[in-house]
């Protein structure tokens, strides 16, 4: 007895002579075809997989893995993957013009068949748009525009897109995603290529509105986009918290779209204080949102030297505590006791030669000495005065020696956003490719110093029993276009312009960052020709990178 259904006389339920019924099988009347296999009717989403996806080998061309692991999971029509076209091709509607004449003869003479109308609405089919690399023709980016992703269709992605060594971006257009399957997305990002630093979420609005998930300390995800989600406050909130809290910081991401969304005052504040911890952030933008002037009141509030909460200073104290606890149990219990012996001779040297360093500047203080004597004192005492004026600078009243503030210190210096300095161009583009590798070179070395420095740590001011915290100088790009910001929110965007200049100036080139570089807030519920907003354009305009790329081009020619 062979348990095969494909010979009919083998089995012993079913009658041998062509019955009416044939048993366990779905099948008509004395239909013969029924005693062959009934396994041929398939599921109309193809459930069962006579080959398995998994067994295929993706070769790194997304258009012929996409197509091949769809079809073994039992998809039949499903989207081509195509070259996104380009738009500078404006002859193309010239030629469809031409061909309208035809179309309207073929119309009249009712000739017109149905190829031709698929074809003129080829464009609205599901595709998957990608765009290559013009030498090795790799793929870069990604598009999805206007069809439901399913999860499966997900699972695939998993599959192939990991072989893409070139993948830089993934742009998703009204998708339709849920909760579920954007879950499904976020854990797929980590198997693709580390190139991949860009994803866009846009017309995509989430129930639970869980688009913080992608700002996870793990997230390699360095700009993203989230316009025309409904986010609102509650959403705004769980974003604000992603970018920063009390014991979490984000890192990686670099630049934030917002922009088309029911972000509100309340939404606002939440995202100013993701701000007030948060050193990596360069590119923010509000735009199109429901921000009036308690809103922008607290984001430019947090872009000049701002006041630590209890929570805040609590933190910053312990943060000191510990710093000192792992210096203290580094330097003796790490060392040798010849080398402990060595470190306190040199630190009873360095003791002894700034005790002679004061009481040279003290002698030069009293008495009348030649000129050029005077300065090379002067020069050797006011460096070690500065020294120890930045070293005990910024000490909290917990921090008893000047060794806890000497890594703050150094850890502060780290922070270098360069000004443009280099970059000599020829032509109108060099302001935008100068402004390009100036944010390259910036979020290289925010990143950096984000490993390093908490914004705690930085020096402090004590004013009337409160501390505060220099604010954020390196959010570089604010957009708030289209808000419903009135002068009193102007005014304080004005202040903190005022700050951020006088800052800059007093500072060096090339020693921190220095604020924002570019704050957009046309369109908003004030005159465009209040002296407020006329002011802060007028502070704003040397800092923009292109401008300051005009003078550079003119000392070049």
């Amino acid at each position: 007895m062979s348990g095969e259904a494909s010979t009919p006389g083998a089995s012993p339920r079913a009658p041998r002579p062509g019955t009416q019924k044939s048993s366990g099988t779905v099948t008509k009347k004395g239909d013969r075809g029924a005693k062959e296999k009934p396994v041929l009717v398939l599921p109309p989403v193809g459930e069962e997989e006579p080959k398995n996806p998994e067994e295929y080998q993706c070769t790194g061309v997304l258009e012929t893995d996409f197509a091949e692991l769809c079809t073994r999971s039992g998809y039949t029509d499903f989207p081509k993957v195509v070259t996104r076209p380009r738009p500078h091709p404006a002859f193309v509607p010239s030629a469809s013009m031409s061909e309208k004449p035809a179309q309207d003869d073929q119309r009249l003479s009712a000739s017109c068949s149905l190829n031709s109308l698929e074809s003129k609405y080829v464009f609205f089919r599901p595709t998957i748009q990608v765009e290559l690399e013009p030498e090795d023709k790799w793929v870069k980016e990604i598009y999805i525009r206007g069809w439901r992703v399913e999860e499966r269709i997900l699972g695939i992605f998993s599959k192939c897109l990991p072989t893409l060594s070139q993948l830089q971006a993934i742009n998703l257009w009204k998708v339709g995603l849920t909760d579920k399957t954007l879950s499904t997305f976020i854990a797929l990002l980590p198997l693709c290529a580390p190139t991949l630093r860009k994803v866009s979420l846009e017309g995509n609005p989430l129930p639970e509105q869980s688009y913080h998930k992608l700002m996870a300390a793990d997230s390699p995800i360095a700009h993203l986009s989230l316009r025309n989600n409904n986010i609102d406050d509650h959403g705004a909130q769980l974003l604000g918290q992603a970018l920063s809290t009390l014991r979490s910081c984000n890192r990686t991401l670099v630049s934030l779209n917002l922009a088309f969304n029911h972000i509100g005052d309340a939404g606002a504040g939440y995202i100013a204080d993701g701000l007030r911890l948060n050193r990596a952030l360069l590119w923010l933008s509000l735009a199109h949102n429901r921000i009036q002037d308690q809103g922008a009141l607290k984001l430019a509030e947090v872009l000049r030297p701002f006041e630590l909460t209890h929570t805040e200073v609590v933190e910053r104290r312990r943060l000191l505590l510990e710093k000192g606890t792992q210096e203290r149990s580094r330097s003796p219990s790490s060392s040798r006791p010849g080398d402990s012996k060595t470190d306190r001779e040199k630190n009873l040297l360095l003791q002894v030669n700034s005790a002679a360093l004061a009481e040279k500047t003290d002698k030069t203080q009293t008495t009348k000495t030649p000129k050029g004597l005077s300065k090379k004192k002067e020069k050797s005492g006011g460096e070690s005065v500065r020294k120890e004026e930045k070293s005990g600078s910024g000490q909290s009243p917990t921090q008893g020696t000047p060794k806890k503030e000497d890594p703050m210190k150094s850890g502060k210096g780290k922070v270098t956003i360069p000004e443009q300095k280099t970059s000599k161009g020829k032509g109108p583009k060099t302001g935008n490719k100068e402004k390009r590798s100036f944010l390259l070179e910036s979020e290289q070395l925010v990143a950096e110093a984000t490993e390093t420095v908490n914004p705690l740590l930085e020096p402090v001011e004590h004013r009337d029993g409160k501390v505060f915290v220099p604010g954020n100088k390196v959010l570089l790009h604010l957009n708030l276009l289209r808000n419903r910001i009135t002068e009193v929110g102007l005014e304080g965007f004005l202040a903190t312009v005022q700050y951020q200049a006088q800052f800059s100036k007093s500072k060096s080139p090339s020693k921190g960052p220095v604020g924002l570089l570019r704050l957009s807030l046309a369109k908003n519920c004030f005159s465009p020709q209040c002296p407020a907003y006329a002011t802060i354009q007028e502070l704003m305009l040397p800092r923009a990178p292109v401008t300051k790329a005009r003078p550079r081009e003119e000392e070049t020619t």
